[in-house]
């Protein structure tokens, strides 16, 4: 019998191999195996087998050195068949993706995550009859494995983890594994050392992300290879692991666009998990404050079940207050209104804490020439270079650095504007007007430093920090007793994005950082500033999350997006720009001819520029697909399977802003 193999390394061509006389040729295919190449050996993926080979191999055929092992998960291939399937790719890029990250020599960060204090206290909850209703129905699907969308809708402060922790301890006393995902990797370091604190040795917990060490890698295969029950935390990784005891599958903070991958393949982790759930027949529990249109509409139209959590499990929701930045009334700084200023000295008068929200890092967005109009741009990427407090201009794409301009270098002015705002200069600003506050960031520049943002998150709960400027890291599950105000700075912001769920994802951020006020205090208050009046504005109150909903299917289903219909997009990248636009009017006519000749209803958007067309001097132009189901996404899509593209296309189902 002879082998055909793909190489782990990346090594496109098929080989051919003998398969040893002792070795049984069950499962063989799909299997990782080590083959002898050269005078080294390699690991390498079987994908097909054959008795004969079909001409008289004009050389030495040597055999398969040795077989891997790997843990015994009876639905691991099936998984990989149906993820494969749904994004496009071979199995073999979902085997070495995984196979990659467990011989990469990651150096663990030190991080620490919430202290020992919480654990206790989480130790000693004792459910509400909300919580523990969704416990009752969930354990069940456990012990007689079933497939089951299960949905909190849990209001910020409400106690999802209380839930998460009762469900993980009733599948490990039955010897079943569960996979814990969130939507950043300081959220997965954080929850890991919290359960680590909570159950000690008595649980197998394991973080699998890029913070994870080699040691610890090597320490989690080892017991997946033995069959251990295990509770593993991360964001991508995890749901890719083969793992022969799993009973249960958590997404937290289910709605989050950082489940989706930024580079191609943009594999979003919240539907792979939902494919593996399927595969392994077992309930996936999927939590947040505001769920998903997409996840809402399934329990409506797709057998999901809905589980509500109304009331806090301390604290008292937030007073809301919507200020309007148009008002012509004078004040030193156009972002900061007198509403906001005058919050923040009461509240530091009293000794709490606030948290100024805004969606930007740096200290301005960017800087133009008042002249001529010219604006500083990356050469690397269509964006244009944002402004930090050191005098660097950086690109928050390709991470390009170039210094500050002391002429425009276009026509030579020095008339130069400083335009946009950033986290670091509304650090500068409340300095300046509250000299005795103590005041931190919390951006991408920080939170990407893992020891600063857990000495940052610390001091949060030390009670050391006054007032904490931050980003989007801040929205996502962080629970911080001391805060009483929440000021947005720029509420409407991303209201504009070019995106069909741009009030979606706008109001789900909103009612986020909202949340991190009053979660252990009676009155508490955030103060929403704001440019444009929206409708959005009225369903602030994450109480009313739900009328929000009935607003925007409205929308969608009368425009025909999601969750009505199916989207893909197909990019290409190309370093050329007008190859990669010849090549994306070549692929639209296509799939034009395509749907034509299939019979397929389909929406054709494109092809465009992205807003960011440009990254790291390879272009970009998109195409979006709109049809009825899945299935006809991928026929389109086949139809261009065998055209001579230059430029390399990529195709994302489903694709998040």
């Amino acid at each position: 019998m002879y082998a055909h193999v793909k190489l782990l390394n990346g090594f496109k061509q098929t080989l051919t191999y003998r398969v040893p006389d002792d070795w049984s040729p069950d499962d063989l295919v799909g299997s990782i195996v080590t083959v002898p190449l050269q005078k080294r050996l390699e690991q390498a993926f079987v994908t097909s087998t054959c008795e004969q080979l079909p001409e008289p191999a004009t050389f030495k055929i040597r055999p398969l050195a040795a077989r891997e092992s790997f843990p015994r998960d009876t639905h691991y291939r099936a998984f990989l068949q149906a993820a494969s399937d749904y994004y496009q790719l071979p199995p073999l890029h979902l085997y070495k993706r995984i196979q990659a990250f467990l011989e990469y020599e990651q150096v663990e960060t030190v991080v620490t995550g919430p202290s020992p204090e919480s654990a206790n206290t989480i130790q000693q909850v004792i459910l509400t009859g909300e919580q523990d209703a969704i416990v009752q129905y969930t354990s069940p699907f456990i012990t007689h494995p079933v497939y089951k969308p299960i949905l909190i809708h849990g209001v910020t402060g409400s106690g999802k983890t209380y839930v998460y922790k009762k469900l993980i301890e009733d599948a490990y006393a039955q010897k079943k594994s569960t996979f814990f995902l969130l939507p950043e990797v300081t959220l997965a370091v954080s929850f890991t050392h919290l359960f680590k604190n909570l159950w000690g040795d008595s649980l197998r917990v394991f973080g699998f992300h890029s913070a994870t060490s080699a040691p610890n890698k090597k320490k989690l295969w080892q017991a997946l290879l033995d069959g251990l029950p295990l509770v593993i935390f991360g964001v991508h990784l995890p749901v890719f692991l083969p793992c022969a005891n799993l009973g249960l599958i958590v997404v937290d903070e289910e709605h989050e666009s950082g489940y989706q991958e930024k580079r191609h393949p943009k594999i979003n982790t919240k539907e792979a998990a939902l494919l593996r759930a399927r595969q392994c027949n077992i309930p996936i529990l999927m939590g947040s404050a505001t769920p998903s249109i997409q996840s809402l509409f399934n329990v409506q139209h797709r057998d999901w079940k809905l589980f509500e959590i109304t009331k806090r499990f301390s604290g008292s929701f937030p007073q809301m207050q919507v200020v309007s930045l148009k008002n012509q009334y004078k004040r030193p700084y156009w972002w900061l209104s007198r509403e906001l200023e005058v919050a923040l000295t009461k509240k530091l008068a009293a000794g709490e804490q606030s948290i100024i929200f805004i969606n930007r890092r740096g200290f301005s967005f960017f800087v133009q020439c008042a002249a001529c109009g010219h604006i500083c741009t990356c050469a690397n990427c269509s964006v244009s270079l944002t402004l930090h407090e050191d005098g660097t201009m950086r690109c928050h794409y390709c991470n390009a650095l170039a210094p500050e301009p002391k002429i425009c270098p276009a026509c030579t002015s020095p008339q130069l504007l400083k335009k946009g705002l950033g986290t670091q200069q509304v650090v500068a600003v409340l300095a300046k007007l509250f000299p005795q506050a103590r005041i931190a960031r919390a951006d991408l520049d920080v939170t990407t430093n893992k020891k600063r943002w857990s000495e940052t998150v610390g001091a949060m709960h030390a009670r050391q920090i006054d007032i904490l400027v931050g980003t989007q890291t801040i929205t996502k599950g962080y629970h911080f007793p001391g805060v009483t105000l929440v000021g947005i700075v720029w509420a409407d912001i991303n209201l504009s994005l070019p995106a069909y769920n741009a009030a979606e994802l706008t109001l789900q951020q909103l009612i986020q950082v909202a949340g991190r006020a009053g979660r252990a205090t009676a009155e508490s208050t955030v103060i929403v500033q704001t440019v444009l009046e929206h409708p959005l504005y009225q369903f602030l109150d994450e109480r009313t999350y739900r009328a929000f909903y009935d607003y925007e299917i409205a929308y969608r289903e009368k425009l025909r997006y999601p969750p009505y219909v199916r989207l893909a997009e197909i990019e290409l990248r190309h370093p050329d720009e007008q190859q990669v636009l010849k090549d994306a009017n070549a692929c639209a006519l296509l799939l034009r001819q395509a749907a034509r000749q299939q019979g397929i209803q389909a929406t054709l958007l494109g092809p465009a520029q992205p807003p960011v067309h440009k990254i790291r001097n390879t272009c970009l132009q998109r195409i979006y697909l709109k049809t009825a189901t899945v299935q006809e996404l991928h026929l389109l899509y086949a139809a261009l399977a065998n055209h001579p593209f230059t430029a390399h296309l990529s195709f994302t189902p489903n694709p998040q802003q």
